[in-house]
């Protein structure tokens, strides 16, 4: 497994291999190095990020680094990083053969949240989670709209939007939604 840059990971990673990307919106500076230290264990790769200062979250910073490894890891690293205290974050693993993709989005307010996405680049919803949707809505009153947000995340994309948006001077990728 090894950390890459975006250029260097091929289109395709071929059968067994999975790839994605790690968006570090916001840490603490003294926390960096355990951000590191922890990729370095799962990537079994020397990681070296390329820290920037969070302009929205002074003195924050923040940093990205896509991935190569195996199917799954992507929630590894989600876990990984779930555990250094006050950090803001997204880790994404693509969709490969024989797999959808998933999106996991952790700040401090709000825990992590897991997505499944597809090979477009969408949200997926399974039917039984929006069935479980339906049902607690009824059951409890609540706007199925709320229930139904949850599923997709909208919390912790407005939480995290802010942090998400690139200065001249600062380069952060910014994911956006597909409609």
């Amino acid at each position: 497994m090894s950390a890459l840059p975006p250029s260097a990971i091929p289109a395709s990673t071929g059968p067994g291999r999975a790839r994605g990307v790690v968006f570090i919106h916001a840490a603490p500076r003294a926390l960096c190095p355990h951000v590191e230290w922890a990729l370095t264990s799962l990537l079994e790769s020397d990681v070296r990020l390329s820290w920037q200062a969070q302009p929205v979250a002074p003195p924050a910073m923040r940093a990205e680094l896509s991935w190569e490894g195996r199917p799954g890891l992507g929630s590894r690293i989600a876990s990984a990083l779930k555990a250094i205290p006050g950090l803001h974050f997204e880790v994404t693993e693509d969709p490969s053969a024989g797999r959808e993709g998933e999106r996991y989005a952790m700040t401090p307010t709000l825990g992590l949240h897991r997505a499944t996405i597809g090979v477009h680049g969408d949200i997926l919803v399974s039917e039984d989670r929006l069935r479980a949707a339906v049902a607690g809505a009824a059951a409890t009153g609540a706007d199925l709209i709320d229930g139904i947000a949850y599923l997709l995340g909208t919390a912790w994309d407005t939480e995290l939007e802010p942090y998400r948006i690139a200065t001249d001077d600062t380069p952060v990728r910014v994911l956006n939604h597909v409609i």
